[in-house]
């Protein structure tokens, strides 16, 4: 590597310790904290070990009972640049807004059963740190899209407006014999309610 990509890599790693050390004092959180940034793949073998999910996923928090050590954050760097690419910032900052929610979770929030307090608390420490958009609100938005997304009806297909008379009779006499049921675009019967898969 050449000295300006090293210099470049630790100007990086020391922003990054900066920024957490600035949010460790916001949160209170006591002890040394360890950032390791890796590669999803490695994440992936971390979440399939401690969490027994087998796949790769963006931060990840182990808080430590050691004396003077609040834990370790470990961040997938390949998933923060997709979601850094996909919001419209840079990638340091992506790191920065990980690093903040695996503070968080080291500090003792945990978002999945809090009521909420873990994201008020995310958001009120993101503004005061400068940074856009955080975690927790990215995923609420996102679920809060795919439940609309799944709320609208589906589209029936159109149909064609040149029909012969004769097609028309036969849709008409269809639809009287099959009650509730619909035809598919195949011409196979389905009928509504179901699983859905």
């Amino acid at each position: 590597m050449s000295n300006l990509g090293r210099k470049s890599t630790e100007t990086s790693a020391r922003a990054l310790s900066l920024f957490a050390t600035k949010a460790q004092h916001a949160l209170r959180l006591l002890g040394e904290v360890n950032i390791y940034v890796t590669s999803s793949h490695e994440m992936q073998d971390l979440n399939r070990r401690y969490r027994r999910k087998n796949k790769p996923t963006d931060v990840l928090s182990f808080p430590s009972r050691a004396p003077g050590v609040a834990g370790d954050i470990a961040i997938s760097l390949e998933i923060a640049a997709a979601n850094a690419v996909e919001i419209g910032h840079s990638l340091a900052t992506e790191v920065k807004v990980l690093s903040l929610h695996g503070l968080l979770h080291l500090a003792g929030y945990d978002h999945e059963n809090d009521g909420g307090e873990m994201l008020t608390r995310e958001s009120a420490l993101r503004q005061e740190l400068k940074l856009p958009v955080g975690l927790i609100e990215r995923t609420h938005a996102a679920a809060t899209k795919a439940a609309e997304l799944a709320r609208k009806p589906k589209a029936a297909p159109k149909r064609t407006a040149a029909r012969s008379a004769t097609a028309g009779k036969k849709a008409d006499s269809s639809k009287s014999k099959l009650g509730t049921a619909k035809k598919s675009p195949s011409g196979a019967a389905r009928t509504r309610g179901g699983r859905r898969a």
